[in-house]
């Protein structure tokens, strides 16, 4: 197990939000020994004892469940350096020690090459591993050319191109469900599912994240990784074992099958738009445009939804629709498997049947079954519903990720190449959305999402 760990661009929300609430988890689980080492580093010029009263300012914020002696000794433990990520000399001067260190980018994508670079030159300790936000690039060629960067600092096996929707207990039990009870794998296909919906849509707009979020929007941000992600779950074949070589093919195998969209697939199986004025819950919603910090000339997108089918013995006939909105005025996060109507129902039923559907909640978590049953007469129909709730985690998803960073356990990273598939699969949908083949739609912050489908 590593016990040194770097985070570059400590100040940031990531780090705020997720990596110290997920450190203080796993300190409170026992996972964290006493000589672990946390060195936080940004380009504030700060005290080590103003950073740790900023950090216990955030952990009392974002992990106010945990104890507060296990927040203080996360804050109290954290070394702080003020440090270029991308200065050769300054992250030397961070990575120097004794045993293996485990370095996070908590950084905008758009530096990873030249902190990678400056990686390169410091001379990792052997054992070392580097650590990656999505997206992975921003296109294709730079997801080529970053993955080469990094195969030349550390062995693939040493690179966690990390995806928090893989550690989510719902998302975990996609795998765990349709692998592990007889009564799912069966009809896991394309003879029984019409449909897969992977939905993320929440009613959170920009929240002061411009400076990322203008330059990324919604396709690239949540499908082309998160959502992919969780289609591969769901549409894999089942693996040998869960272990990081098995997994990991398996999925790729799954984006490998995903047939390629014309720009006419694109015209008529995507969507795209962004939020105007409006009302969501309690709150006012100024227009996307009229963010702080967006530059309205980019049209970047707040809703992205995409149709994609597989070409595979399994899953040719089946819709696959990935799709995440902002601003909307319900948060809708889930899986939704859909299955086809019986063939047949008796003479006599006053209904129709209503297909079944299995839903995964992916926050909050949780898992339904719609089903048809007999109503108050005899020969009525009528909808039942079976609820199950997933019990609570050990560890939030960050901390099962860190977890795994520290032992080197990569099942839940991403492969090199299957970044780059995943880059293939939309390339068609980027070219052709900045080509304007479909139009940039609007819908009012607080609705339900843009009305029109596609091109038409």
């Amino acid at each position: 197990m590593t016990d040194r760990l770097i985070i570059l661009g400590a100040t940031g929300d990531l780090n705020a939000r997720y990596l110290l609430p997920a450190l203080a988890a796993l300190r409170a689980a026992g996972h964290l020994a006493d000589r672990f080492e946390l060195t936080c580093a940004d380009r504030q010029d700060w005290t080590g004892e103003e950073f740790r009263r900023w950090a216990s300012a955030q952990l009392d914020q974002h992990a106010p469940t945990e104890p507060g002696e296990i927040r203080k000794a996360i804050a109290d433990s954290a070394r702080y350096r003020q440090a270029d990520a991308t200065d050769a000399a300054d992250i030397a001067s961070l990575v120097a020690g004794d045993g293996p260190v485990a370095v996070y980018l908590a950084l905008p994508p758009a530096i990873f090459p030249g902190t990678v670079a400056a990686l390169d030159s410091a001379n990792l300790p052997p054992g070392s591993r580097i650590v990656l936000e999505k997206p992975f690039g921003e296109d294709l060629d730079s997801a080529v050319e970053l993955n080469r960067l990094l195969t030349g600092v550390v062995p693939e096996q040493a690179v966690f191109r990390v995806d928090h929707f893989l550690a989510m207990t719902t998302v975990q039990n996609v795998l765990g469900s349709r692998l592990a009870n007889r009564v799912l794998e069966p009809i896991w296909n394309s003879a029984h599912i019409s449909e897969v919906e992977i939905v993320w849509d929440e009613t959170l707009a920009l929240e002061g994240r411009a400076g990322y979020y203008d330059g990324v929007g919604a396709l690239k941000d949540m499908v082309q990784n998160h959502l992919l992600q969780v289609l591969c779950l769901v549409a894999m074949e089942p693996p040998l074992s869960l272990g990081e070589r098995d997994l990991r093919d398996r999925k790729i195998d799954v984006l490998r099958s995903v047939r390629p969209l014309t720009d006419d697939d694109v015209v008529h199986r995507t969507r795209r738009a962004r939020y105007l004025a409006g009302r969501v819950g309690e709150r006012d919603v100024p227009a996307y445009a009229e963010e702080d910090g967006v530059d309205p000339r980019r049209r970047t997108e707040t809703f992205a939804e995409v149709e994609l089918e597989l070409e595979s013995w399994r899953w040719s006939g089946t819709t696959f629709r990935l799709r995440s909105g902002k601003a909307l005025g319900h948060d809708r996060k889930e899986v939704a498997v859909r299955f086809r109507p019986v063939p047949h129902l008796p003479f006599g039923f006053n209904e129709e049947a209503t297909p079944n559907v299995l839903r995964f909640g992916l926050e909050p978590e949780s898992m339904t079954l719609a089903l048809t049953g007999i109503g108050a007469g005899a020969h009525d129909l009528t909808p039942l519903t079976l609820a199950a709730q997933p019990p609570p985690p050990e560890l939030p998803a960050y901390g099962r990720l860190l977890l795994d960073v520290l032992h080197g356990n990569a099942a839940l990273s991403i492969r090199g190449d299957e970044a780059e598939e995943a880059w293939r699969v939309l390339a068609p949908v980027m070219s052709a959305w900045s080509r304007d083949l479909v139009p940039l739609a609007e819908y009012p912050a607080g609705s339900d999402g843009p009305a029109s489908v596609g091109g038409s």
